[in-house]
């Protein structure tokens, strides 16, 4: 945690060259580079207010803050009009985590033990979540395409009845996995997790949870605005921006606890860092993106492109297969990753 602290001097060289008028490629890549050390605060004071409640309010916090970053990010860009790179976002961060984070994780921790095992209820729960975040992208995607709907007035207001169910099943996943069978869950939670820092009290946690989430929509509005001409320079989509770039920015620290988790053989939180993010992000974080564009007057739906929908199916299908036997090593870690970089290839010419 320590050496993000060093890395928080890039918010005000950020702030300061958006109003001193900067290239928005720097503009760009300093803001990206500010946000990596707000996250890991922000997951860090989440971490530390969790330690000062009972077990459920403190895993329900954990667990519903993990991506506020990414969050707050993509309402930014969806308050701007921004629809496309939302959805990317949500694309980029369910495949990201899937496959490239659990993938290195399992590659740089079965570089250190032979096998490495979880539990097995962990590894069932996870995959019969993941297929029905899977349902609940594909079936939206399916109604577009056999009910054409040149506006998508209709696709948007099915989405708004959707929305809410998805939300649903989240809260019903954390009842499970939080209280009705904790039990199962337990050794996932166990230890202190890799992003806290000092032992704060409840007060000051809070209070830098709020500013570092204050921080993070400032930071987000700079890398926004800087996007659109940014992406012209480097000669990229903005599709390809929000699918591959974006993910990997407002994630950066939660994925390299997952990471640090595989390397010390704990296997079981590794998995419920990686996995448990790509099932919040469908569930709960889309949803209430659908909900916000209403606000924002966005209208934004849930009918995701074949090519992103085909990739998420793809992905859960191979992220199940691996972790099915409740026990993986180096290569299933290499060939995740591998299954990554097809679709990032496949994506950049898309």
């Amino acid at each position: 945690m320590k050496y993000l602290y060093g890395l928080l001097i890039f918010v005000p060289v950020a702030v300061g060259a958006r109003l001193l008028g900067a290239p928005p490629i720097w503009v760009f890549v300093l803001s990206a580079l500010a946000i990596v050390p707000l996250s890991g605060v922000l997951g860090a004071a989440t971490e530390a207010v969790a330690e000062h409640t009972n077990a459920v309010i403190g895993g329900v916090l954990s667990a519903t803050m993990g991506n506020l970053a990414e969050l707050i990010i993509a309402a930014v860009a969806l308050r701007a009009g921004l629809i496309d790179l939302v959805k990317a976002s949500i694309t980029g961060s369910i495949l990201g985590n899937l496959l490239l984070v659990l993938g290195v994780s399992l590659l740089l921790g079965g570089f250190k033990y032979q096998h490495q095992k979880f539990s097995p209820k962990l590894a069932a729960s996870s995959s019969t979540v993941l297929l029905i975040a899977v349902f609940g992208l594909v079936v939206p995607a399916l109604f577009q395409g056999l009910h054409p709907d040149p506006q998508r007035a209709i696709t948007v207001r099915m989405s708004h009845y959707v929305a809410p169910l998805l939300i649903a099943g989240y809260a019903a996943w954390l009842a499970f996995s939080l209280w009705t069978h904790s039990s199962d869950f337990a050794a996932e939670r166990h230890g202190p997790a890799v992003t806290v820092g000092p032992k704060w009290s409840s007060k000051k946690a809070l209070v830098i949870l709020l500013a570092a989430a204050a921080g993070i929509g400032v930071v987000a509005e700079i890398l926004v605005s800087a996007t659109e001409k940014a992406v012209k320079v480097l000669g990229l989509s903005e599709f390809f921006v929000g699918l591959i770039l974006i993910p990997i920015i407002g994630n950066a620290a939660e994925n390299s606890s997952a990471i640090l988790m595989a390397m010390r053989n704990r296997m079981d939180l590794a998995l419920n860092i990686a996995i448990g993010s790509s099932i919040q992000v469908a569930l709960l974080i889309a949803p209430l993106l659908v909900l916000l564009g209403m606000a924002f007057h966005q209208p934004m739906d849930l009918a995701f492109t074949t090519m992103e929908v085909a990739s998420i199916a793809l992905a859960v299908l191979v992220t199940s297969s691996v972790i099915r036997d409740a026990e993986t090593n180096w290569l299933e870690g290499a060939l995740l990753i591998l299954a990554y970089s097809v679709l990032g290839v496949a994506f950049f010419f898309f």
